[in-house]
């Protein structure tokens, strides 16, 4: 004689709901991570520009014999860009034969 199981019939909302919890954990998961390259895409673009500011700085006491005046010297004169509205830059230099103190500090956003 054979005999016959049937197997419960499993509710099918469950297989919806444990598909939405991992598209959500997913999505999350990808959110952290998007936002961590953002977070460090922007250290890098602040160091790749006061490294810029201080060679040029270098540059101009190697070719002219004195540290620029001013970040708007360099701007004119060795090709320095600076995006002012992401960045504030604090140039202090006293002396024209004595490397200016250079500060870069990104402008705080709003909320």
């Amino acid at each position: 004689m054979i005999h016959i199981v049937r197997a419960k019939k499993k509710h099918p909302w469950i297989g919806y709901i444990v598909s939405i919890v991992l598209v959500a954990a997913f999505l999350y998961l990808f959110s952290i991570g998007a936002g961590s390259i953002a977070v460090r895409t922007k250290e890098e673009n602040l160091n790749a520009l006061v490294e810029a500011v201080r060679r040029a700085s270098v540059q101009c006491y190697a070719i002219e014999g004195r540290y620029p005046p001013s970040v708007e010297y360099l701007e004119e004169h060795y090709g320095i860009s600076i995006d002012r509205k992401a960045y504030n830059v604090f140039y202090d230099g006293w002396a024209s034969n004595v490397m200016p103190d250079i500060t870069i500090l990104p402008v705080q956003e709003e909320k």
